[in-house]
């Protein structure tokens, strides 16, 4: 019985791990920051996935998964107060703005980044190192 190539795992790793050309790099570090609009999801896949490839997207994926994972924790947080009688209309608006906060200071990053220059938001808990 033959076996295929990459049947045991080993093959497979090396084809999917090259690591990434400077304009990929920049790009996948780029959509890091975009992806701010969906909350810490997108910075967190692109890190995850791209860190060992390159370092510009590690870096960049780094810092904005530091910034969105706590503003989307907070913004669930208050659209699950949001529900409450009297106060939730507060809850409410406050989440509209933490969202639209968020999604304004990831463009901003976004847009830097891809011009190549590294980003750090000015208020950013560094939680991931």
């Amino acid at each position: 019985m033959a076996q295929t190539p990459g049947a045991s795992g080993q093959g497979s790793e090396t084809i999917s791990r090259r690591p990434l050309t400077p304009s990929e790099d920049r790009q996948w570090a780029t959509v890091a920051h975009f992806g701010a609009f969906l909350g810490f999801v997108p910075s967190l896949v692109v890190f995850i996935v791209f860190r060992s490839r390159g370092p510009f997207s590690e870096q960049e994926s780094k810092e904005a998964l530091n910034f969105t994972l706590p503003l989307t924790v907070v913004g669930v947080a208050m659209n699950i107060l949001a529900f409450l009688p009297i106060m939730g209309a507060i809850f409410g608006v406050v989440a509209v703005l933490l969202w639209v906060f968020m999604t304004i200071s990831g463009v901003i990053a976004g847009i830097e980044v891809n011009k190549g220059r590294p980003y750090r938001y000015p208020f950013n808990l560094r939680i991931i190192r």
